[in-house]
């Protein structure tokens, strides 16, 4: 059998204390013991609600090989015959395990960080390497001090591609993370009003990504958006961390991956590129002109690995949205079918701009409207009211005529839109859903787009029940 790691190789890299009959080695690693898979070497950190060594008996029951646990724990764990191994803390021994992973590794080790698009961006090369190699990425939005030792500590020895995920909140938090990962290629999607609430503006939001160049290896890449405006500062501050090599993407001449042309199409695009000087045209299966740039930011990322920039390109055909990030859904209405379009899992200014240019990209049928559901942007602080009502910007003069709006920043976009939109606001997705179920008809579009802690992904479920799927969206071969 083939194993992650050795139970030697577990303990040597941890420095911990082996307890019982050590079995020869584990075939995952796991912190949730609902997720553990037989064989998984089971962690107990101890979180900021809940503690890994209460489910130790879980762990057990689902097939956990091995138990890490604390050695302050040890005593309330006594009962227990698995063997374990004992470490004086265990967030420390999966960070020990996480650089012992990376040091192993030969593959090429790609980072993404930005204020949007770093999820969609991780799954799109995620898809793209898996076309020409073996492929170790982030699972979901694993991007924070637990989630990147975690994804490290599961990187197989001889995998060829390794993409991470690194976000942040707060100044100083990507530094440690990508000083584990150790990348070869560090992408910045772009910078935008995310997480103002802990920053004065944003160009502190552009220094604290920055941060990600810390990590870069010697000889490595630094790859910038070239449209976003602080592409310069970002530039200059790569070089000052010593970054050799920084190129760009995006329509900008400058862009070493440059956009030349671009079709958007309801369900698609069709873009002409320049690669490294190698013009190419090919199809980008998710819709919306953001993806047009993250998928520029993947072939950039994929040339300065090294991999098969032609049959990466060839991949992009296939991409598909997400649920809440763009996943679209044919639903059957008693008059007609109607088409939502699902953005519920998070929500700035940058992404609110994307999801609204791909709403109104979106046709409807007969005597169908878009209609955009909207919930508040979250950690904008001070900002929070301005921000939210300079949303009207991104309707008023476009084909979509209804808003729903919910949440208490939401009165703020309410208030600033004109007379001649059709806005229906409620104080949260409860009160919302009744409104939204009868709104409905057949040809509309909905788009329903908020940040994950509001809770509209409710609504995404309610209309899912409501009204059974036609099919699942689907797109012309």
């Amino acid at each position: 059998m083939s194993f992650l790691w050795t139970s030697d190789a577990l303990v040597a890299a941890m420095g911990g204390r082996p307890l019982g009959q050590m079995p020869e080695g584990v075939s995952g690693i796991s912190i949730d013991s609902r997720s553990l898979q037989p064989g998984d070497a089971f962690f107990a950190i101890k979180g900021e609600t809940m503690d890994g060594h209460d489910f130790a008996t879980a762990a057990i029951k689902a097939g956990a090989a091995v138990l890490v646990v604390a050695e302050g724990k040890l005593p309330a764990l006594g009962r227990l015959t698995a063997p374990m191994i004992v470490v004086p803390d265990v967030l420390v021994a999966l960070e020990k395990l996480g650089i012992a992973a990376r040091a192993r590794s030969k593959g090429k080790i790609i980072a993404v960080t930005g204020s949007a698009g770093k999820t969609t961006t991780k799954e799109a090369l995620r898809q793209v390497l898996g076309s020409v190699g073996s492929v170790h990425a982030s699972d979901k939005s694993f991007n924070n001090h637990w989630g990147v030792p975690l994804t490290l500590a599961r990187l197989p020895e001889h995998t060829e591609y390794a993409i991470f995920e690194i976000g942040m909140n707060h100044p100083g938090e990507i530094r440690p993370l990508v000083k584990m990962v150790r990348p070869h290629v560090a992408l910045i999607t772009l910078i935008a009003a995310a997480h103002l609430g802990f920053f004065k503006n944003l160009d502190e939001i552009a220094k604290a990504k920055a941060e990600i160049f810390e990590g870069i290896e010697p000889e490595g890449a630094a790859l910038l958006n070239r449209d976003d405006p602080r592409a310069n500062m970002l530039n200059k501050m790569a070089r000052a961390a010593g970054v050799p090599r920084v190129f760009g993407f995006g329509e900008n001449a400058r862009s070493t991956y440059r956009l030349v042309d671009c079709v958007l199409h309801a369900d698609h695009s069709t873009v002409t590129v320049k690669i490294a000087g190698q013009e190419m045209v090919l199809r980008i299966g998710a819709p919306g002109r953001h993806m047009v740039q993250n998928a520029l930011a993947v072939l950039g990322a994929v040339h300065l690995v090294g991999a098969d920039v032609a049959k990466a390109a060839l991949a992009l055909n296939d991409l598909a949205a997400e649920q809440g990030r763009g996943k679209r859904h044919l639903l059957h209405h008693p008059k007609g079918p109607f088409t939502l379009i699902d953005e519920s899992y998070n929500a700035n200014p940058a992404s609110m701009k994307a999801a609204m240019a791909l709403l109104n990209t979106t046709p409807v049928s007969g005597e169908g409207r878009r209609v955009a559901v909207l919930g508040d942007m979250l950690e904008l602080g001070d900002h929070s009211a301005k921000l939210h009502a300079a949303l009207a910007e991104l309707i008023v003069g476009t084909e979509t005529s209804t808003v729903m709006l919910g949440g208490p920043q939401m009165k703020y976009l309410a208030e600033a839109l004109p007379a001649d939109i059709q806005v229906a606001y409620r104080a949260g997705a409860e009160d919302l859903r009744p409104v939204l179920i009868d709104a409905i008809g057949p040809g509309d579009v909905i788009m329903i787009k908020s940040s994950k802690g509001i809770g509209f992904s409710k609504l995404v479920d309610a209309l899912l029940k409501k009204f059974p799927a036609e099919t699942e969206y689907s797109r012309p071969a």
